[in-house]
């Protein structure tokens, strides 16, 4: 038995991957909350400056990291007191000179931007603390991605030839700016996860300990349980509440999947299936405003667009996506012929009666005041009161020890968020420093052709390969960094396109075609057909394109393309949850399932198609544009698009289809869902005749399908 196992209090629990010892376990337990109380102080009352509230941030956390997260999981590393010294070792020298280095700034300036050796060492300890850190808690994409960058713009970047060649600044330059930039370890990332993350994520923890949790899973069930499919309903009503907790996709998956697969299994759906469902009905929990798995709070920032703005156009979005899973369900629990679940009366008013206000009135009162224009600092300080307040109209009323114990989890979930947003400003520092996303923007404007389509395909690939290592937010943050500013060009220049058709672009603008192409002046002094004017537009130059775009689209619509542009990637960074070979959520799912992790996958990936189909939504219609009239109108086809597509795809509707009525669904769907005009020569269809003809032709194969289908066997239970 190691020196720790002796000390170890009968009681102690693992925290992450070490069990502590009872003395450490109550110290962990009060730095957590003093951590919490502290963040909660600063958001409300800035007693710290911005840099000072960062660099407590990330020592705070980067302590608890050191001790949660033993080195490795070796007995010496894990259990014995000697590598549980070398842990408090690495987190408070990391916490220490985080705090000095957040004071030294001053005396940095004064000797004309030079380091002192004391500023050395310090800066390398927090950027090793950084390394080691993120490689224990998300493995070594993150510390690779690091390491790569500092050396790129110190040593090899200047080695290298081509488009990614980089003069090398000195290591003095780098270190200041790593630690000191906008977007280095304490800049923008750094501010978004000391304050709007971290307070949602303590709020996310209040409604768990007030049992908002379980309220959901019994609301979902008195809701959902009587239609046919009803436990796999459960699980998709009762993850989009639960994102609006935790907004981590696996968490969600464990939560509510011991309740919702057995369920399901139990009813008659098949293991894989059953998981499957949970795991894609988890990852819309990061969709899910207001929350959103911090991304809005991230994507307000990159793209100076209101988080209140985002949330708010998020919904229909997400709404879409929870409905492609619960179609897929209900298709294949006519498919088996399963039949409704047996549900006691008044369960409904029961489960929100018994746990519902600790819920309802707080998300109630988190929304109207976003809505209102309250900053979400303060609408999520609001809604830990409210948590607590309306506790007390339920079976589980919040006291201190409720309280604290809700602080403590909340510092406790926010421990991975912290280090990595934290961390990950080191590689988008360097980024942003070397030009390395203007780079890669123009790769994907020249690899796709100036094709939309395929540069959404090019993203979903690498988006997917970035998912396998990092964290989906993670993955976002870089490939937002990359590759957004070329999508949202490449989405503006659709309304370049559509001006030269209509044959309404200004002189100025067909000015700015003749620098590079003399003869388009002629073509331009007419109307265009689309393929002529895309080709036009395409092979400008991008500096031409930016200049032409700024002439030619309406802020607003630039706007909307930027936003679109950033939710494009945020959503095709959810793949990685439900995609293989990686896919943790689908795997933590086949666990509790006891289903192949390969298989559950797959069936993962099929049930969340709404993660790919979306997103081209986003890139070709006005679904985020802020015209309600115009979105509720591709929210509405969307519906009928997305259903006929998981119909044809598990081929079934209310009973079993043919193949050919199979391909005929596909096709219906996707009409339904058509962005743009179809030519075929001599006629021309507009898209709202398309998305009517896709329309009339998914109600008519219901219709014939639910009167002349084959009858499925029931499943038996």
């Amino acid at each position: 038995m190691t020196d720790v196992d002796k000390d170890a209090d009968p009681d102690a629990v693992d925290i992450g991957q070490r069990a502590l010892p009872h003395w450490l376990k109550l110290g962990v337990s009060g730095l957590a909350v003093f951590i919490s109380v502290v963040h909660m102080v600063l958001a409300f009352k800035p007693l710290l400056s911005e840099l000072e509230r960062n660099a407590f941030h990330f020592g705070g956390f980067a302590l608890l990291c050191a001790i949660v997260y033993p080195m490795s999981r070796s007995t010496w590393s894990s259990r014995s007191r000697n590598g549980l010294i070398l842990d408090l070792a690495i987190g408070l020298l990391a916490a220490g000179s985080a705090i000095y280095l957040s004071q030294a700034l001053d005396a940095i300036y004064d000797r004309g931007t030079r380091l002192a050796p004391l500023d050395w060492v310090a800066i390398t300890i927090v950027i090793l603390a950084a390394i080691e850190l993120t490689r224990r808690t998300t493995g070594f994409i993150i510390p690779t991605l690091i390491v790569l960058a500092i050396t790129y713009v110190t040593m090899w970047g200047s080695w290298i030839g081509g488009v990614f060649s980089f003069r090398g600044l000195s290591w003095e330059t780098t270190y200041f700016r790593s630690i000191y930039g906008d977007d280095a370890l304490f800049g923008t990332i750094a501010s978004i996860s000391s304050t709007t993350v971290f307070l949602f994520i303590i709020f996310g923890a209040f409604l768990v300990r007030s049992g908002a949790g379980e309220f959901v899973v019994d609301f979902a069930r008195s809701v959902a349980g009587r239609l046919v499919g009803g436990p796999g309903l459960v699980a998709v009503v009762a993850s989009g509440l639960t994102g609006t907790i935790s907004g981590s996709a696996i968490a969600n998956t464990a939560s509510t999947g011991v309740i919702t697969i057995p369920l399901m299994q139990k009813a008659g759906f098949r293991g894989r299936f059953a998981a499957g469902v949970e795991a894609a009905s988890s990852t819309g929990g990061q969709l899910m405003p207001p929350i959103m798995g911090a991304g809005a709070f991230v994507m307000a920032t990159l793209t100076q667009i209101s988080y209140e703005y985002i949330v708010v156009v998020a919904a229909l979005p997400a709404l879409l996506y929870f409905l492609s899973v619960a179609f897929f369900v209900r298709i294949e629990a006519m498919r088996i012929g399963m039949q409704p679940m047996a549900v006691e009366d008044g369960t409904l008013w029961r489960s929100v009666k018994d746990g519902g206000a600790s819920f309802i009135i707080p998300i109630a009162l988190l929304i109207g005041m976003l809505v209102s224009g309250y900053s979400p600092n303060y609408a999520a300080g609001f809604g830990m009161l409210a948590v607590i307040a309306s506790s007390w109209l339920t079976k589980r009323p919040m006291g201190f020890r409720a309280i604290y114990e809700a602080l403590e989890m909340g510092a406790r979930n926010m421990i991975v968020s912290a280090v990595l947003l934290c961390s990950v400003g080191l590689v988008i520092n360097v980024i942003v420093t070397a030009g390395v996303g203007n780079t890669f923007s123009l790769m994907i404007a020249s690899w796709s052709g100036g094709n939309l389509l395929i540069a959404i395909v090019l993203i979903g690939l690498a988006s997917l390969v970035l998912g396998m290592g990092l964290p989906v937010t993670a993955a976002y943050i870089v490939l937002a960094t990359l590759s957004a500013p070329a999508l949202a060009g490449m989405i503006e220049d659709r309304a370049v396109v559509d001006a030269i058709v209509a044959g309404t672009l200004p002189d100025t603008a067909k000015a700015m075609f003749m620098l590079t192409d003399p003869s388009a002046m002629e073509l331009l002094s007419g109307p265009l057909p689309p393929d002529q004017a895309a080709a036009l537009v395409a092979g400008l130059p991008l500096e031409i394109s930016a200049q032409l775009r700024d002439m030619v689209v309406p802020a607003a619509l630039a706007s909307t393309a930027l936003l679109s542009a950033h939710m494009i990637v945020f959503w095709l960074s959810q793949d990685s949850n439900v995609t293989p070979p990686v896919c943790l959520a689908a795997f933590t799912a086949a666990a509790i399932a006891k289903s192949p992790p390969m298989a559950t996958g797959l069936q993962s990936w099929k049930l969340a198609k709404g993660l790919y189909i979306v997103p081209v939504l986003f890139a070709y219609t006005p679904l985020l544009s802020g015209d309600w009239g115009a979105a509720f109108l591709v929210f509405f086809f969307a519906v009928f698009g997305i259903y006929a597509l998981a119909a044809g795809l598990q081929g079934c509707m209310e009973r079993p289809l043919s193949l050919v009525l199979r391909a005929f669904a596909l096709f219906a769907g996707v009409a339904c869902l058509w962005p743009m005009a179809v030519d075929l020569g001599a006629l021309e269809f507009p898209s709202l005749i398309v998305n009517l003809l896709g329309l009339a032709a998914t109600v008519a194969l219901f219709i014939f399908n639910r009167k002349f289908g084959p009858i499925p066997i029931p499943a038996s239970n």
